[in-house]
């Protein structure tokens, strides 16, 4: 679906889109490893096979092998630089910004980081080894299996080491903007949240945009969401505090607030976010969906169709180039809604392509999507 605020969009993207690259960004904390895997349904060849295609005859395999053995090859097609701060990070430095990111990109850094790590204005890699995701992916969706125990070394401690021994708390404080990502497969995110913000946002003399995205914290307990939701509005007290979600995370953190579920992309969402925004007391909340987008602050709140891809070419990261093009907008100083429109347009572009969007890319994909060309 267009939108006839596109090509607007497009001409401002031409006129100020230039200014981003005075643009600085802090990325943190997390990097992850991501194994894109296809199943094997049957194979013709060493060269041919026709793979799985939807999770439901994935599942009914699954069902089927209970009580018996059962096997499935699996092709890993590729290896990918995976996490949300790296995948906002690339996003982002694809703009043209200057970013600097501070992530568990292994020691040594593992190479799927290194292309992204060059492009960056500085780098740290934190703990020995990166994040693990399995990702299966199929016609109508993925399937992702985290392994994270490793990432328990990134504690209060280690945050203390890091901010003494590198570059944080400068980047920081140079920085207009802040995003801090993937809370739920942190252990000790919340703890580390605290050290941050007494160690370093404190000594910030800048009120920069903090923007916070979870990951979908469902399977962490209630009383470890809680802790959190209770140290996430203090991020307000340095900056800007922007609260991005897509809409499983946006009813979590709902269900612990009191606030009613959205259960379809739509209208609803506005409302929903309008409400998480009051109760926590922060700038913004934005979340994302398959088809729509809305976001709201302390005066107004938008809603943006997507421009939806029934078959899109890469799907894993597409929530982080929405947030890109979202933060990019905010930097900007773009309104709700162009910022949402920004943040469609970038995902939009990469689940086509594979890969983010130039700026020059994002004007031209605004237009063509304004002429129903995509």
């Amino acid at each position: 679906m267009s939108d006839p605020r596109l090509n607007d969009l497009a001409a401002i993207i031409d006129a100020q889109g230039a200014d981003l690259s005075q643009a600085r960004v802090v990325a943190g904390f997390d990097g992850f490893v991501d194994e894109m895997i296809q199943v094997v349904g049957e194979r013709q060849s060493l060269e041919h096979f026709d793979a799985v295609s939807d999770i439901p005859a994935f599942a009914a395999w699954v069902a089927g092998a209970a009580g018996r053995s059962s096997l499935k090859e699996v092709v890993v097609q590729r290896q990918d630089a995976g996490g949300c701060a790296v995948n906002l990070g690339d996003g982002l430095v694809t703009f043209g910004i200057q970013l600097d990111l501070f992530a568990t990109l292994g020691a040594p850094i593992a190479a799927p980081f290194a292309p992204l790590v060059a492009r960056c204005h500085h780098a740290e890699s934190w703990c020995s080894q990166p994040g693990r995701t399995l990702a299966f992916e199929f016609n109508d969706g993925k399937l992702m299996f985290a392994s994270v125990s490793q990432l328990g070394e990134l504690d209060p401690a280690a945050m203390e080491r890091a901010i003494a021994d590198g570059q944080l708390r400068p980047s920081c404080q140079a920085a207009q903007l802040i995003a801090l990502t993937n809370w739920t497969l942190y252990p000790h995110m919340t703890a580390c949240w605290q050290v941050f913000q007494q160690q370093v946002l404190a000594q910030c003399q800048q009120s920069p945009l903090i923007f916070i995205d979870l990951v979908d914290p469902r399977s962490r307990s209630r009383a470890d969401i809680s802790a959190m939701l209770e140290t996430l509005p203090r991020f307000q007290d340095h900056g800007r505090a922007i609260l991005g979600v897509n809409l499983n995370e946006a009813n979590a953190v709902a269900d612990l607030l009191g606030i009613a579920q959205v259960e379809e992309d739509g209208p609803a969402m506005a409302e929903q976010a309008a409400a998480i925004r009051q109760k926590l007391g922060i700038h913004q909340v934005v979340t994302h969906a398959v088809k729509v987008a809305a976001a709201a602050d302390a005066h107004s709140s938008a809603i943006a169709a997507g421009p939806f891809c029934a078959k899109p070419d890469k799907s894993v990261g597409a929530g982080d180039r929405f947030n890109a093009g979202y933060c990019a907008a905010q930097l900007l100083g773009l309104n709700l809604e162009q910022s949402l429109l920004l943040g469609n347009a970038s995902s939009g572009f990469f689940v086509r392509q594979a890969r983010s969007a130039t700026v020059s890319e994002l004007a031209q994909f605004c237009r063509d999507w304004q002429a129903g060309n995509i």
